[in-house]
């Protein structure tokens, strides 16, 4: 019997309702953790950038992608975080001062960054 070159590659079926249907996987991929931002980024890519997400999913590269655009954005949210922090003053002593201001201050900080980042990094 000749064999296709599926098989050749050492391919396989499985019969569903009398067809064969080829086993197809992708290989394993190294798990990576993905943060907020990786999450984010992941549903902008499979809302705005199907072809991307394809791509990146075929490949297996997907999850090391995500995972590198959670850390530079959670780098960046840092380095805004601190920079406003310092621009407005807010310091340690305004925390001991005065911690309901510092929390609010910090707060408003916290949600600029957050949007800043969202716009920058996760819809790249």
């Amino acid at each position: 019997m000749i064999k296709s070159l599926f098989e050749q590659l050492d391919g396989t079926y499985h019969e569903e309702n009398g067809y064969f249907i080829p086993d197809l996987r992708l290989p394993a991929e190294e798990e990576l953790p993905i943060g907020i931002w990786g999450q984010r980024h992941l549903d902008y890519l499979k809302q705005y950038r199907k072809v991307t997400y394809t791509n990146l999913l075929t490949s297996c590269r997907l999850n090391a992608y995500l995972a590198d655009i959670d850390r530079q954005a959670q780098k960046r949210f840092e380095r805004l975080i601190e920079g406003m922090k310092q621009a407005q003053g807010i310091t340690e002593r305004l925390k001991e001062e005065n911690a309901l201001e510092w929390t609010g201050r910090l707060n408003n900080i916290r949600a600029c960054a957050r949007e800043i980042v969202n716009e920058e990094i996760i819809q790249m």
